[in-house]
């Protein structure tokens, strides 16, 4: 989807509970729905939901609506809102590019990072993991659509990253994260989310231990049908839940 199209998508601003659990609502019926469209079992699809530049006071509602897993790019606005909801049965994930100075951050809260683009980062992570007596899931990021504002692995660098990943034992690989382009072309987009479809197959075949569950992370609030279409296992949505942000997601990613 491009900006401007994803600028005039008309997202519902939620505040109160009952907000939360409509917009949840609504967004599941269409994840279970492009599932069905593909054959596939809607179950086998995860929501999380994206709080980045959301409050703490709207997150207090969103938690109490149901969601329990709260993805955030910015490894300093997670630390801050971990801390803030501490009493809150939240798992968090980060899903931005992780510089390798934040890491001793990430593993000291995040149960997840979508993000992993590089053995510097693999290393950092790992070293304060063990220090901590932590593991953490992990997703391989993988830039599918070629574009230079985005992170993430060229696809033919996946393997040999993929191979180094178990001399890191705290890491536990789950799966690939990508981003697809911002078009309003689907066949465009699709090509992003096959691309690491056929990325994640092409790896199992050759040695499924290295990818997990084999998880694919793809598609946001603009493009979350055609990913589960295409096989995402996690769709990373935030607009369609929280509402609309006052810059658009080209403008927060890669940052």
């Amino acid at each position: 989807m491009t900006e401007s199209a994803e600028q005039s998508r008309q997202y519902t601003t939620a505040v109160a509970v009952e907000d939360f659990r409509r917009n949840i609502a609504a967004v599941q019926a269409r994840i279970d729905a492009a599932a069905r469209r593909a054959g596939r079992d809607p179950a086998q699809v995860q929501l999380l939901p994206v709080s980045k530049t959301v409050p703490e006071e709207r997150i207090v509602n969103a938690v109490a609506a149901g969601c329990r897993r709260l993805g955030e790019n910015k490894v300093q606005e997670a630390k801050r809102k971990h801390g803030a909801l501490a009493d809150l049965d939240v798992s968090w994930s980060v899903i931005g590019h992780l510089q390798t100075n934040k890491a001793k951050d990430v593993a000291a809260f995040a149960d997840e990072f979508q993000a992993l683009d590089s053995l510097r980062v693999a290393e950092a992570l790992d070293r304060r993991l063990q220090a901590a007596g932590r593991g953490l899931d992990v997703y391989v990021q993988v830039n599918t659509s070629g574009e230079d504002s985005k992170y993430g692995l060229a696809p033919d660098e996946l393997p040999a990253l993929l191979r180094q990943l178990p001399n890191y034992s705290a890491l536990r690989v789950r799966g690939l994260m990508s981003l697809a382009v911002f078009s309003d072309d689907t066949d465009r987009v699709r090509s992003c989310f096959r691309l690491l479809r056929d990325l994640r197959d092409r790896t199992r075949d050759a040695d499924p231990d290295l990818l997990g569950d084999g998880g694919l992370s793809m598609g946001m609030s603009g493009d979350y049908e055609l990913a589960v279409e295409e096989g995402s296992t996690c769709v990373r949505v935030g607009q369609a839940i929280f509402g609309a942000r006052a810059t658009p997601d080209s403008m927060y990613w890669p940052g």
